[in-house]
């Protein structure tokens, strides 16, 4: 996700525009006409009142100024100057210096000052608007809601930031059902790119991709030069398996922002996926200026010198990825594979253990794991791990029962050897042409196999 905000201190908020200063009510303009009361106020007690709000409010503009100039100890200085000069009577400069301290990234503290700016004044929507804030950036979404409810109901106008922001809160508390329906009617109030991404995530949460991929569409019919939104179609396209229409709005992304790490990274996926490495690595260079220490970048890159078989570069470049993200299950598998290739059994032997221990359900580690183990001499426990792989895999993956069979044989068990050679053959008859195509190589092995085997 992208940002739109300005303030550091709101990173967790994503990219909510900014709406604070803008929206703000003074103090001494209640948006609610005030309660009726039983004294009626002389003419004395109502200029006084007056002269004390006038006094209040004076030092606002320059509080606002260098607020907005970012001259933070400046403005905290002349705050408490005014706050201790009016017995901290004072909506303005206490709202002010709720800002500062969520900027500086003391988030409590600014619930506290923002719950007493609402104190003063009950009804200024601004206020309440910000104690939801800073509990949803607090992670209590259950209270920001309720916060934004009275919120909702001291407004007198439709609110776009109200209800995208129950919105928001609710898609954390996973009510997706009530999180659609503020995004919205965020959107019939005033129609937001973020709206529209924040839709979008919570179809791609619940894994209904093309309803996501409706909602971006729909946005770009808003915005049709937005990167962050032609990449996040990109990607969702490479997701469900369309790799051409992946590519058309990578490149349509790439058109408006050249320099995209992220969406430079995915197109270099495809590229690599067409088995083009030099053309990979030109785009993943582009990215490497600007996220250097990026995992999934190095990762790629080490595939790629993989596939040119160039396997000290692709080791070095793994475990650079590796170092960046140790828990990414995926780097490790691949250290696997290019320790299995050069022949470092004991080195691949580590990788896809760690793999597994990352990712458990992932059935060709299982199988690259037996096969380790069976040129390690490890025969048991490689049937072991087989066992695992077509357990979870149900028998769709052919490779997994032809390298079983193998193993079999090889280790003298050649009933149990024709049994999976079986399986393997009624899963070749069962897969698609593109499949069969994709590794020549399973052929030879298997008709080696099936003479070996005289069947």
């Amino acid at each position: 996700p992208m940002y739109s905000g300005q303030m550091t201190g709101d990173a967790a908020y994503e990219s909510e525009p900014e709406l604070e200063d803008d929206s703000y009510v003074d103090a001494s303009q209640p948006s609610a006409p005030a309660a009726k009361v039983n004294i009626v106020p002389t003419k004395a007690n109502s200029s006084e009142a007056k002269l004390q709000a006038i006094a209040r409010s004076r030092w606002n503009y320059k509080i606002h100024i260098l607020y907005v100039r970012h001259e933070h100890k400046e403005c905290l200085d002349l705050i408490e100057q005014v706050l201790s000069e009016f017995n901290g009577m004072c909506e303005y400069p206490i709202y002010v210096k709720a800002l500062i301290k969520r900027q500086q990234g003391r988030i409590q503290e600014s619930l506290q000052l923002f719950q007493a700016a609402t104190a003063l004044n009950p009804h200024n929507v601004a206020n309440l608007k910000q104690v939801g804030r800073s509990l949803y950036l607090l992670g209590k979404h259950k209270a920001a809601v309720d916060v934004y409810d009275e919120a909702q109901r001291v407004s007198t106008t439709e609110d776009w930031e109200i209800w995208h922001n129950k919105g928001l809160c609710h898609m954390y508390l996973k009510q997706y059902d009530a999180s659609m329906e503020c995004f919205r009617s965020a959107n019939d109030v005033q129609r937001h790119d973020t709206t529209y991404r924040q839709m979008g995530k919570v179809f791609t949460l619940q894994e209904r991709y093309q309803e996501a991929i409706d909602v971006y569409l729909e946005a770009l019919e808003f915005s049709p030069d937005n990167p962050e939104l032609l990449t996040t179609v990109g990607l969702l396209y490479l997701r469900m398996g369309e790799n051409y229409r992946a590519f058309e709005y990578l490149n349509n992304s790439l058109s408006v922002d050249p320099r995209d790490e992220k969406t430079i990274l995915a197109t270099g996926s495809i590229i690599q996926d067409h088995n083009d490495m030099d053309g990979a690595l030109i785009k993943y260079r582009v990215a490497a200026v600007k996220t250097p220490n990026s995992a999934q970048l190095w990762n790629n890159v080490g595939m790629c010198f993989f596939g040119k078989r160039k396997y000290i570069a692709s080791i070095a470049c793994l475990k650079r990825a590796l170092y960046l993200d140790p828990f990414e299950w995926i780097i490790a598998y691949n250290l696997g594979l290019v320790h299995l290739t050069t022949g470092q059994c004991a080195s691949a032997f580590h990788f896809f253990s760690s793999s597994i221990n990352l990712k458990p359900d992932f059935a060709a580690a299982y199988m690259y794991l037996a096969v380790t183990l069976a040129r390690l001499d490890d025969f048991e426990n490689a049937r072991a791990a087989y066992d695992r792989a077509a357990e979870i895999d149900g028998g769709a993956d052919f490779t997994i029962r032809l390298n079983y069979a193998i193993t079999l044989h090889n280790g003298g068990d050649v009933e149990r050897s024709r049994e999976q050679f079986a399986e393997f053959e009624s899963a070749w008859l069962a897969a698609d042409e593109e499949s069969r195509a994709a590794d020549p190589d399973v052929e030879t092995q298997a008709e080696t196999l099936r003479r070996a085997l005289g069947v």
